[in-house]
């Protein structure tokens, strides 16, 4: 156990007295306008259309896709460009299982644990390869799923299939319904990544995205840390994927893996902010908003769609986010460490706050750098 004043001298700190919190600036308000924006939206069904709430609906899906893309890349230094054969796999598992008498609602759930049980076996495959070689082969995957589901004439063969399981309810009925499941996937996949990237295995992923050498040195379990990484997302996907098909009822092999998925995370990501939970949720409602205002323009649609992805990996490349996060020091979802400092300049002069990440001397970029991963923990503990 380190004590208080060898701390101090490591994070490089006056002899005062000084706090280590992991409370982000602007988190605990941020928190409650965050419970209170999810409150309206659970009773937005009530005041709102079906039209409104498929819209919704669809954004939704954008943000859990977003998330997941960036907890690969993000965090974990998984870039992939296959994660749509986790949609395609989580859409015609709910199809399936429907068939078979399941009810969609409670399908969606055992659809998302097939996908991520199918994951399991693509992983020791795909984890023997680094860097564009890992991305192109989750993309053959996603290509040789779309073929065998293509030769499956129970579920429509190539020209894909309808939900038949919803066409009993009421349709304003089964949209609210759809629209509840969606806000619920939506906010456990927000809180349940905020509270992974807290965790022990959080902090073993960040250290295996700067460096696995160096994160294998410190223990972190490299290979069980990225498959955990790898699976959420496959876990995620499918459930999206499932939400999918509930709210369209219908699907086909080309749509539902369509490579064209992540390239809407990818753009929600980068847009929004890399490496940040916010930085999706933000991608996502930009994108929607484009989608929605200007998809009747067709290329002009488009042209400017990859015009705004070029400007922002070029010019800001920290996303809008990142950004404003790096203006203010706000964070919404704090999962670094930050230390308060609390001590006097001189005799008569008042005391000076210090609030930002923690540091250690020789850290890896120099001096002063924010400690990745699990040497983070091991400084302050």
């Amino acid at each position: 156990m380190i004590s208080g004043a060898d701390q101090r001298r490591r994070l490089r700190l006056p002899a005062a007295d000084a706090a280590v919190s992991r409370r982000g600036r602007g988190s605990v308000g941020g928190a409650a306008g965050l419970t209170a924006l999810v409150v309206v939206l659970a009773v937005l069904p009530y005041v709102a259309g079906p039209g409104v709430t498929y819209q919704l609906a669809s954004l939704f899906v954008l943000v859990i896709l977003a998330s997941m893309w960036n907890l690969l890349a993000g965090y974990s230094g998984l870039v992939s460009i296959g994660l749509q054969a986790f949609i395609g796999i989580g859409s015609y598992s709910l199809l399936w299982l429907s068939i078979h008498g399941v009810g969609v609602y409670a399908a969606i759930p055992l659809a998302a644990l097939i996908s991520a049980a199918l994951a399991l076996p693509t992983a020791f495959l795909v984890f023997r390869l680094r860097g564009g070689y890992f991305a192109v082969a989750t993309w053959v995957i996603a290509e040789v799923a779309l073929l065998i589901v293509s030769q499956i004439t129970s579920l429509g063969a190539g020209s894909g299939a309808s939900l038949n399981g919803l066409s009993g309810y009421n349709p304003a009925q089964r949209q609210a319904d759809t629209y509840w499941v969606t806000l619920v996937l939506t906010v456990a996949t927000l809180l349940g990544i905020y509270l992974l990237l807290r965790s022990r295995l959080g902090l073993g992923l960040t250290a295996v995205r700067d460096s696995e050498s160096a994160a294998g040195s410190l223990g972190v379990e490299v290979t069980r840390a990225k498959l955990i990484a790898y699976l959420i997302a496959a876990l995620g996907c499918g459930a999206a994927g499932a939400v999918i098909l509930a709210n369209s009822l219908e699907v086909a092999p080309d749509s539902a893996f369509s490579v064209q998925w992540t390239a809407y995370m990818i753009f929600c990501v980068m847009v929004g902010g890399l490496g940040t939970i916010e930085g999706p949720v933000i991608g996502a409602i930009i994108f929607f908003a484009l989608q929605y205002w200007l998809s009747a323009d067709g290329a002009w649609y488009l042209i400017l769609i990859g015009a705004l992805a070029i400007i922002m990996t070029l010019r800001v490349r920290q996303g809008i986010w990142g950004l404003f996060a790096s203006r203010t020091g706000i964070s919404l979802f704090p999962v670094g460490y930050r230390v308060r400092v609390s001590a006097a300049a001189g005799a008569g002069e008042p005391a000076a706050i210090a609030d930002g990440p923690a540091t250690v001397p020789g850290g890896p970029g120099g001096p002063g750098d924010e400690l990745p991963g699990d040497e983070q923990e091991r400084g302050l503990r």
